[in-house]
């Protein structure tokens, strides 16, 4: 398995953006389609974007599109999610997510096989 740390969250108010970042170790990082999820308390675990191996497709939740852009460079073995517009009710622990697949960019969690530890994103009002 791929090992993942995520890091960037942090504490911005409605309406800013953060970027958070991936990085991948441990296996070849172009061999892995990559995503981002959420899970705010008492709620699932909720899809929020994915993207290609090469970087080419990517793929996004309706809540997110035109507002976060998923992007990976692999020679750095780095994933990043820019959030712009950031709402309150996004707040959130946001997981990267690592599936060996070299199709289109999966969107269920069940199919990604190495997670990271995630990261907290709290959005005030």
């Amino acid at each position: 398995q791929v090992q993942l740390v995520e890091s960037g969250g942090g504490l911005v108010q409605a309406g800013g953006s953060l970027r958070l970042s991936c990085v991948a170790s441990g296996r070849t990082f172009s061999n892995y389609a990559m995503g981002w999820f959420r899970q705010a308390p008492g709620k699932e675990r909720e899809f929020v974007a994915a993207v290609s191996w090469s970087g080419r497709n990517t793929v996004y939740a309706d809540s997110v599109k035109g507002r976060f852009t998923i992007s990976r460079d692999n020679a750095k073995n780095t994933v990043y999610l820019q959030m712009n517009s950031l709402k309150p009710e996004e707040t959130a622990v946001y997981y990267c997510a690592a599936d060996a697949w070299r199709g289109d960019p999966p969107v269920v969690a069940g199919d990604f096989g190495s997670w990271g530890q995630g990261t907290q994103v709290t959005v005030s009002s």
